[in-house]
């Protein structure tokens, strides 16, 4: 069985984190999404996974190289322009072969990890299976309506949906989808829809069986949804101390100090995951909170935010929260007024914050 990780998306919902970086390499809880999805796909039991990339393939191709850190081999799949996942698909047949395989968003994660379905799979004869999870907001996703435990429609981002239940970005395939991914055309957005292509294999007969999960599941896409995941990941985490931590520092729960950071007269409250060679000065960091490597956080405070690398935040005087701060950014405190206190920062950016001593 080979693995197929789609990775072509530009990212525009995270801009303007994404005019630098490709979105599937933004960190949750210090590891890239993508870097989480290929472990999900591995510990699976596949080890031949083909990702397909769009503009930002230079920058995957470096941060993932052949594989071999996870001991899986790694193609790469260009897709020409974002023309939608079964396009992504289509364009994957010379890798995939005849071979039943398991695609996987690389934007997405998933309470769990998949090796319980693609082994359910594997002993079947399915020639689809797709994951399904309730949504509060199903107009927003694919949408999947059931009859009696068998899936009778499929609908990309409706209107009125008619069910709950998302497709989560996991699925699974046998050589029937070829004919599907052929046969369909584009819908209005220009794409070929992956949802229409399991609708084709629904009308002609095939079996597709929707697996619902029941743990959480966060598409990555927007700034929330990347804090959600972030605060998710963290609390299952299994912490450690590997860096420094002085007497007079304290760490409070769930907390993590990667090689060769120090922890300097501050207090850490997790769960956090504080990165390589980062230093926290004289500063407080709350709960639900990563900062990544080669971090300065100096006479501060911040909490339930993501802070990447070679970022620096220096004196200032109200708490951060809720903030997802690039990478190469300073922020420093500004003589004027009045105050800010929310941001989301692109890479290499500099702020200046504004304090009210009223």
């Amino acid at each position: 069985m080979k693995g197929l990780i789609l990775s072509g998306g530009k990212g525009t919902r995270l801009y303007p984190i994404t005019y630098t970086s490709a979105k599937q390499l933004v960190p949750v809880a210090n590891k890239p999404v993508l870097f989480r999805v290929i472990e999900a796909v591995r510990d699976a039991g596949v080890d031949d996974i083909g990702i397909v990339v769009g503009d930002t393939a230079p920058e995957i191709k470096e941060a993932v190289g052949n594989g071999r850190r996870w001991g899986v081999r790694i193609t790469y799949i260009q897709q020409e322009a974002p023309l939608g996942l079964a396009h992504a698909v289509k364009v994957s047949r010379p890798f995939l072969g005849d071979e039943r395989f398991v695609v996987f968003l690389g934007d997405n994660v998933i309470q769990g990890g998949i090796s319980e379905l693609v082994r359910q799979f594997q002993a079947s004869d399915w020639n689809a299976q797709i994951v399904l999870t309730r949504v509060e907001h199903p107009e927003q996703y694919g949408v999947a309506e059931l009859d009696d435990g068998r899936i009778i429609r499929l609908v990309e981002k409706p209107r009125q949906p008619k069910s709950n239940l998302a497709l989560v970005g996991i699925y699974m395939f046998d050589s029937t989808i070829w004919e599907a991914v052929n046969a369909i055309t584009p819908s209005w957005r220009g794409e070929l829809e992956i949802t229409d292509a399991i609708q084709y294999l629904v009308d002609h007969g095939r079996t597709v069986y929707p697996y619902i999960h029941e743990g959480w599941w966060i598409d990555t896409g927007a700034p929330g949804d990347m804090l959600d995941a972030n605060r998710l990941v963290l609390d299952e985490l299994e912490h450690y101390v590997a860096g420094y931590v002085d007497r007079d520092s304290q760490l409070i729960g769930k907390v993590t100090v990667e090689t060769g950071a120090e922890i300097i007269n501050s207090v850490i409250r997790g769960p956090v995951i504080i990165g390589e060679e980062s230093r926290i000065v004289n500063s407080y960091i709350g709960p639900f909170t990563s900062i990544y490597h080669h971090v300065l956080i100096e006479c501060s405070e911040i909490e339930h935010s993501i802070v990447l690398e070679h970022s620096r935040i220096l004196h200032i005087d109200r708490r951060i929260e809720d903030s997802l701060i690039g990478r190469n950014v300073e922020i420093t405190r500004s003589p004027l007024k009045p105050r800010a206190y929310k941001m989301m920062l692109g890479d290499n950016s500099r702020v200046g914050l504004i304090t009210n001593s009223g």
